[in-house]
This record gives structure tokens, C-alpha cells and sequence, in this order.
């Protein structure tokens, strides 16, 4: 068994680095509209032509999936102090992401100001917490999270798996692909009263509730408009950028992602540009694992995430404008929900996606996020109150 693990990961990491050796990026790439003459040739997977014949899916997210499809062994290493509460199978330190903080007897205490801004003694306290939902949508206003609902969107601006070069819409455009997002609060764990102390909630969110559409966001529909709110791409916008993310892509088959290469999502692709266009793939997985390690920087960039790892981010949490890579995890929930583990941003599908899609019902996944949260409590309710 650990044969063929290794094996699969060296084949993941092989076929990354082929990926990458041959990726190109502009940063002014333009996504051609689809007018509403067009949209007749729009080919959806599962050969469907038309969204009308998509329908809109559901999760089934309120149902005993949301406790029986969680990787529950994924909140592991819980640390308290110095000391593992509950250890991982690597081991406490194995599951510890590199920028957090460090297990030793110095880092057991900490203090943190109340509201009124007296300094509380405090124990630190350390784990991976699934917080966030983001569902990629071939169809707008479609929420799968929501038991099927739709949002009164703009039916012009769909998404799409493919388009066909014809009239307007260059032979580049058409091997595009575009998918729109939803951003959920998830506090699983708050909600269920469990391991997560009251005063380490950076965000504050204590229920499931829908934070960002995509819909209303031009800088995911065009790429143009998002190069202006991310001029630092125009750094890395030629093949050579690409190329620099091969130890990226290595160092994400063992789930530890290198967070100076801010740019790179391991074997997905690139971070740039940060909009839902991106090129084709066969591999709808491998397409909205991109989708969603995008989705995580802009939010960074925008202040709307927190850094939760390293002793300054310990009494609530830090604004990170780069998306802090080694902090988060994700791991599928529909269709078929990762149950016994979770992966590294940038981590191949080949390790983790076997078997986790199927054609028409299964290409509007919806992926659990997670993070490690370090914090310093100073509840004096109780260690978990």
C-alpha cells in the first residue's frame, strides 16, 4: 500500500512538472463574450449544449452529510500548550504546517489584550479547522450549498466548460473555460460547540451563511479588469513564470506548498490571472482546484481572509495580502466527499481525486476549506468554551 502511494506521488509530481513546462500566461488574456447569438454553441460536459439542460444540482448539504461526509480525523494534530492532545498518523509535528507555530515549551503561554485592553494569560492552542465552503458553478446564481436554489442572475453570463470558435469568439477564447463562485462561512466546528475556544474565531462568522458571488465581481469575469487590481502579475507574465513553479509543484505532492511562490498553485497552474477564465482541461478536478486556490488569494488580497498561523496572528489574527499557502487544506464534499484525508493546495488529483467525479450531476463540485488556526486562549470559561 505505501508502494503504490509513493508511486502515485511521484507520478503526480511528473505529470506537473510536464504541465507547467508548457503553461504560458498573459496577464491581459481576454475572455471573449458570449452574446446571446453565441450561446447556441456553447458545448457543456455530458455533452449537454444548452444550460436549460443542466439543471441546478444540489449537495444535499442539509442532511447528516454535513457530520457523516467531514474528514473528521483531518482536525488532527490538536496541540494545547506544548503538548498533543491528539495526534495525526505522522505524528503531532508531521501534521504542523511550516509558518506556524512552533511546538515548544516557550511557545505554551501567550498573552492577548481583552476588549478593554488589559493584557490575559492565555494557552495556546492549535489545529485544522474546516471554516469555508466555495462551490464552483458551471451555471450563474446556481447554488448546489443551498439545496439546488437560484439566484436571479443574468443568464447571459454563464459559465462554461468549453466554447466552440465560431462568428466573434477566437480559436484562444474557445479553449477557455469559466466556472462561477460561491464563498460560504462554514464554522462546522463552532457551530457544533467542539475543540474551537470562543475567542478564536478571526472573522467572527458563527453560522452558514454566503459571504461572496461572482456574479457581482467584474474582475472574475474579465481578466483585464483584474489585472488592475493585481499589477504584480505583469511580473511573472511570460513562460519563464510558469516555469519558476516546478519546486512548487514538487514540494505540493508532499503537502508542503512553498509560500514565497506566491504565484504558483503547485500542478494546477498559476495563480494569474484571478478570474474564472482559465484553459481548458479534460480534468474538471484539476480545473476547479485552480479555480479555488484563486478564489483564496483574491479574498487574501482583499482583506477579506486572515492569517491564522504564527504568534503574531495568535490574539485574532493578522490581514495577509498573499494567500499564506501552507495554511490551508481543501478536501472535496460533492460530489463524492473526501472522507478520509485532505490536500495540500496544489496537490495532483491523481493522490487525491480517483474516483471523485462523474459526468453531468458531478461537475459543480463543492470543496471544504480548511485552515490551521493558532490562537491564544484566554477563555476562562473552560479550555474549549
Amino acid at each position: 500500500m505505501r508502494g503504490n502511494t509513493v508511486l502515485r506521488r511521484f507520478a503526480a509530481a511528473l505529470a506537473a512538472v510536464l504541465a507547467l513546462a508548457t503553461a504560458s500566461y498573459s496577464p491581459t488574456d481576454t475572455y471573449a463574450a458570449v452574446t446571446m447569438s453565441e450561446k447556441d454553441t456553447m458545448i457543456h460536459s455530458g455533452n449537454e449544449a444548452a444550460e436549460d439542460n443542466n439543471g441546478c444540482t444540489s449537495a444535499h448539504m442539509f442532511s447528516t452529510k454535513m457530520i457523516t461526509e467531514m474528514c473528521w480525523d483531518c482536525v488532527l494534530p490538536i496541540i494545547v500548550g506544548a503538548l498533543p492532545v491528539a495526534s495525526s498518523l505522522g505524528g503531532f509535528k508531521a501534521g504542523v504546517p511550516d509558518g506556524a507555530v512552533d511546538v515548544s515549551l516557550g511557545s505554551s503561554m501567550c498573552m492577548c489584550e481583552d476588549p478593554f485592553g488589559i493584557p490575559s494569560l492565555g494557552l495556546r492552542t492549535s489545529l485544522w479547522e474546516p471554516f469555508r465552503l466555495i462551490e464552483l458553478e458551471r451555471m450563474s446564481g446556481c447554488s448546489s450549498v443551498l439545496n439546488g436554489i437560484r439566484f436571479p442572475f443574468d443568464k447571459l453570463n454563464m459559465g462554461v466548460d468549453r466554447s466552440v470558435s465560431t462568428g466573434n469568439v477566437s480559436k484562444e477564447a474557445s479553449m477557455k473555460s469559466k466556472k462561477h463562485y460561491h464563498y460560504y462561512s462554514y464554522p462546522i466546528m463552532t457551530i457544533l460547540d467542539m475543540w474551537v475556544p470562543r475567542n478564536c474565531n478571526p472573522g467572527h462568522y458563527m453560522d452558514l451563511d454566503i459571504m461572496y458571488m461572482s456574479e457581482i465581481d467584474p474582475t472574475w469575469n474579465y481578466d483585464e479588469i483584474a489585472f488592475f487590481t493585481h499589477p504584480e502579475a505583469a511580473l511573472i507574465a511570460s513562460p519563464f513564470g510558469a516555469l519558476a513553479c516546478m519546486p512548487d509543484a514538487f514540494m505540493s505532492q508532499v503537502g508542503k506548498p512553498i509560500n514565497g511562490l506566491y504565484w504558483c498553485a503547485g500542478s494546477w497552474g498559476v495563480m494569474f490571472p484571478t478570474t474564472g477564465n482559465v484553459d481548458y482541461q479534460n480534468d474538471m478536478l484539476g480545473q476547479t482546484s485552480l479555480l479555488s486556490a484563486r478564489v483564496l488569494y483574491q479574498l487574501h488580497r482583499r482583506a477579506m481572509e486572515w492569517r491564522t498561523m504564527g504568534r503574531d496572528a495568535m490574539c485574532g489574527g493578522s490581514i495577509a495580502p498573499y494567500l499564506p499557502k501552507t495554511q490551508y487544506r481543501l478536501s472535496m464534499f460533492h460530489p463524492v466527499a473526501e472522507t478520509d484525508r485532505n490536500h495540500a493546495i496544489g496537490e495532483h488529483q491523481l493522490i487525491w481525486g480517483i474516483g471523485r467525479h462523474y459526468p453531468v450531476k458531478g461537475e459543480d463540485p463543492v470543496y471544504v476549506v480548511w485552515r490551521w488556526l493558532d490562537c491564544c486562549n484566554t477563555s476562562s470559561g473552560g479550555l474549549f468554551n
